[in-house]
């Protein structure tokens, strides 16, 4: 069988990096973009590029490549993200716009680019988007960035139904609190708070996100599509 090939944005660290490395060792031929050289260069395992995903241009050069040079894409999962937290009578209008346009634009632009590589092979493809718990819950502090997370929710619905007839699936993974360097930076009271509306009691792992992107892209999932898949230990039911 052909080897099969997936491109995964914001693929240098945390739960990026994991769905990386899952997908190398189920035998996946991986591409992961980062923000610099540098950081795509620091990541061990997989192609890196750089690309800004929120530019068309830098967008349709990245998967044109990819599919010039392994020859196919079968998956795509939207991991890049950023966040610009404040609350809103404070946030600048400029935090708003980059969220948006690196959490959702980049995600609409990523998705738009590997349906039609996608389309040609028998099997169809699949398209997983990293949204989060706030994306439905929303969060104080987060307008933006939670917003985005909801467009992402809509998008995967959307893409879902359109897609559904050239056999691309297209499915949400809802992470709630991981153990990423985001959460790292946190404070003892605020780590202890975020617990305890854990019903399993702690955070999880970028692993643990990793392995359910990993059934969405896998032969389990041929039945599942447009579906928010929640890996945050009961916090949101």
């Amino acid at each position: 069988m052909e080897q099969k090939v997936a491109i995964v944005t914001g693929g240098t660290r945390g739960i990026g990096r994991a769905i990386v490395e899952r997908f190398l060792q189920e035998g996946f031929q991986v591409y992961f973009t980062g923000r610099s050289q540098e950081s795509v260069s620091g990541a061990a395992g997989g192609i890196g590029r750089v690309c800004d995903g929120s530019d068309p241009a830098a967008v349709k050069e990245l998967f044109e490549t990819v599919v010039r040079e392994a020859g196919r894409l079968d998956v795509l999962v939207n991991n890049a993200a950023i966040t610009r937290d404040g609350l809103i009578l404070r946030m600048k209008p400029e935090h708003w716009d980059e969220v948006l346009a690196a959490n959702l634009r980049s995600a609409f632009l990523c998705s738009q680019a590997a349906a039609r590589p996608m389309m040609k092979n028998e099997e169809g493809g699949r398209i997983i988007n990293v949204t989060s718990v706030v994306g439905v819950v929303g969060n104080a502090g987060q307008a933006n960035y939670s917003a985005s997370k909801a467009g992402l929710i809509g998008l995967t619905k959307s893409l879902a139904k359109e897609l559904a007839s050239r056999k691309i699936l297209v499915n949400a993974v809802a992470p709630g609190f991981i153990e990423t360097d985001m959460t790292k930076g946190l404070s003892d009271e605020v780590r202890k708070a975020a617990r305890d509306m854990v019903p399993l009691a702690r955070f999880g792992s970028p692993e643990d996100v990793a392995g359910v992107c990993s059934f969405l892209a896998g032969p389990d999932s041929v039945y599942v599509t447009g579906q928010v898949l929640h890996v945050d230990g009961g916090m949101v039911m």
